[in-house]
């Protein structure tokens, strides 16, 4: 704990520690991942689409932003060539998603009426026991992303969900967002989507530190967890 560098940085990591039973290694993890950080950061439509006993813990699954810094891509990279890496580096991946997340396959084949639908990445969160379906984009987030990852998900409910398994979620990555245009686009969907980026590298951007909540928010942001 001494790592955290604020009393509202320590009381997060106190309460989730307490909330879901993290060992010492799981904390540290947590911590060297920048979780607090990214969680006052992530965007996702949980608050209106999921119940109150899951919405938390789909929360802190889904980061604002994911380092891919394993993956090898020429400075011209495709789509296809980035899913490959992570596949290729599954294992990596999976760490850098959170630990929580079992992978079922890539280009996922769904069927609705006569199209063929592919789902770039299909994995399994344990804890929230729902499907995540990822859809990888190499640009900036368009609003049109939300309406084909709801058909996914729709499809995925309908087709693969098995009995006792919770509705499934969706995540978006893309290089870029613009949040309030992204705010907009998930509004009025009515299942559960999350929008995060992706980088390369390995350490938060500084423009992304200014954009932090102010102390008062993370307050009452907090206080969901007590």
């Amino acid at each position: 704990m001494e790592k955290c560098k604020d009393d509202l940085q320590r009381e997060f990591y106190i309460q989730m520690a307490k909330r879901y039973g993290w060992t010492k290694r799981i904390l540290a993890n947590f911590i060297e991942a920048q979780t607090y950080e990214k969680y006052l950061l992530n965007q996702t439509n949980f608050d209106l689409t999921l119940p109150k006993e899951r919405r938390i813990q789909a929360k802190l699954a889904v980061k604002d932003e994911y380092t891919f810094d394993f993956a090898e891509l020429s400075p011209e990279y495709s789509k296809h060539e980035l899913e490959m890496q992570l596949v290729n580096n599954i294992r990596a991946f999976l760490i850098e998603m959170g630990g929580d997340f079992t992978f079922v396959g890539n280009q996922y084949h769904l069927t609705v009426g006569n199209r063929d639908l592919y789902t770039d990445l299909l994995l399994f969160h344990r804890r929230l026991r729902s499907l995540v379906a990822i859809e990888l984009k190499i640009g900036e987030f368009e609003a049109e992303y939300a309406g084909k990852m709801q058909l996914y998900l729709t499809a995925l409910d309908e087709q693969i969900k098995l009995p006792g398994e919770n509705p499934s979620i969706g995540i978006t990555i893309c290089k870029s967002k613009d949040k309030t245009y992204v705010e907009y686009a998930l509004k009025q969907s009515n299942v559960p989507i999350g929008v995060a980026t992706y980088k390369l590298s390995d350490s938060l951007p500084e423009d992304m530190k200014e954009m932090l909540p102010e102390p008062e928010e993370i307050v009452e942001r907090l206080k969901i967890f007590q």
